[in-house]
Order: structure tokens, then C-alpha cells, then sequence
């Protein structure tokens, strides 16, 4: 697991910068009904996509149980508090939205998606809606050398699986309204970073070996030609879900 305090400073960087930010932030965007009029986005971050949820009338905060991101994100003028998605200082049906950009696919703790699914539902209005990434990892690589790869030592449950995150939505009183996608721009991984990236540990949310240690599981992406030609951008899902 990232040491997100340590990886505040380079974060974005490493992610897809500006533009992967601004498709995201336009996905969320689209998703909103037209009279809402505030917005907690869980798991901020460094603020890159928050800052973008921009639009006339709507008031948007940032949470985030890191202080090296949170402190990133009142950088760039988000107000953010310092707290978990999974108990939030916020008033019972008070939000018109609450967003979840790039996070469910990263908790690894016993219940910890129940409980953020569960924490949007409790401080969400009626007709307020949750709007979130799903099936993050399987966006990547698909189709490619890598892919066929990593594809057998792959995790079989996803955190934040769609069929997962319907199930838990409908615990919460929330049930499916519309979804998008959008380009992860920068995204295109190429098999010397992955192989890196895996030996790092930060492809836990994502692969499981089976049968084979990480260092053998990243000598085969190192055999793969290209070593440094990113393969195809990744396309990311968004859902939302309304309160009934």
C-alpha cells in the first residue's frame, strides 16, 4: 500500500496529469442532475480532480484521510477536511452528490467499501446521487502482451467490481441511474514500469500471483518487446446512483 503522505508531491505526475484529471472531472460532471447544489468528493487526493468539478451554484468539498494530500489539495484552493470516507463529519441527508473518483478499487480493509457505500447513502438527500469509478483495474491493458500476461494472476474479486458496488448501492437505498466513460489519458503502461510498479507493491489492489512470486511474475513483463512504448490508454467506467 502507497505511503500517501510520502507520494503527495509527485502523485499527479505519475497519473496522468491535467488532462486524465479533466476527463474525469467532466465524467462526474455529466452525471450530476442539473439542480445540485453540493458535492463531497471521497479520497481527493491531491485536489487535481476536485478543483475541476466546477460549475455555477454547485459547492464542492474534498475529503481525504491523508494530511500529505489533503494540504496538496487547499494548495490549489479545495476545501477539503481531513477525514475517511468511511465516517464522515457531515450531517445525515444533507449532499446533493458525493463522489468517488479512483478509490473503492485501492481498500484492501474488511468492509471498507460497505462502509464508504454505506456512509454516501446516510449523508445523501433524497434524490441525491453517488456517482463513482468501477471496475478501474480491468481497464487497463486490455487486449495486449501485458494483459496476457498478468490477465491469469489477476485478483478475482475487485474491490470496487460494478456488480459489487450495485449490490452494496442498493443496501444503501441507492439504485442505479446512468453512467459514462472516459479516456485515462497518460495512462498507457509500459511493461518496464509495470514490471517496476509490481515489485513496488503497487499493483496490490489489482494482482495476485498465484503459483509464482512477484519477481518471476515481473522477469515476464521484462521479456516483453517495447519495453518503454506505453500500450493503449485505458477507458474508465463511471456509474451513478440516485437515493431513492
Amino acid at each position: 500500500m502507497l505511503d500517501y503522505d510520502a507520494e503527495a508531491e509527485a502523485y499527479d505526475a505519475t497519473r496522468g496529469g491535467i488532462p486524465r484529471a479533466e476527463a474525469a472531472a467532466a465524467a462526474v460532471l455529466g452525471l450530476l442532475p442539473a439542480p445540485a447544489r453540493t458535492l463531497l468528493d471521497l479520497g481527493c487526493g491531491t485536489g487535481i480532480v476536485t478543483a475541476r468539478l466546477a460549475r455555477p451554484g454547485l459547492l464542492v468539498l474534498g475529503a481525504d484521510s491523508s494530511y500529505g494530500m489533503a494540504s496538496m489539495a487547499l494548495r490549489r484552493g479545495v476545501p477539503v477536511v481531513l477525514a475517511s470516507g468511511t465516517r464522515l463529519p457531515v450531517r445525515s441527508g444533507s449532499l446533493d452528490a458525493v463522489s468517488a473518483v479512483w478509490l473503492l478499487h485501492l481498500l484492501r480493509e474488511p468492509g471498507a467499501v460497505e462502509e464508504i457505500v454505506a456512509e454516501a447513502g446516510r449523508v445523501l438527500r433524497p434524490g441525491g446521487v453517488f456517482v463513482t469509478t468501477v471496475d478501474k483495474d480491468s481497464a487497463h491493458d486490455v487486449g495486449s502482451d501485458m494483459d496476457a500476461v498478468l490477465a491469469p494472476h489477476l485478483t478475482s474479486t475487485p474491490a470496487d467490481s460494478s456488480e459489487r458496488i450495485a449490490a452494496l448501492t442498493a443496501r444503501a437505498g441507492l439504485r442505479p441511474a446512468a453512467e459514462t466513460r472516459f479516456t485515462g489519458h497518460g495512462q498507457g503502461r509500459t511493461p518496464r514500469a509495470t514490471a517496476a510498479a509490481l515489485l513496488a507493491g503497487r499493483y496490490a489492489s489489482r494482482v495476485s500471483p498465484r503459483g509464482i512470486t512477484p519477481h518471476e511474475l515481473a522477469s515476464r513483463l521484462e521479456l516483453l518487446p517495447d519495453q518503454d512504448t506505453p500500450r493503449a490508454e485505458p477507458t474508465y467506467r463511471v456509474r451513478s446512483f440516485v437515493h431513492a
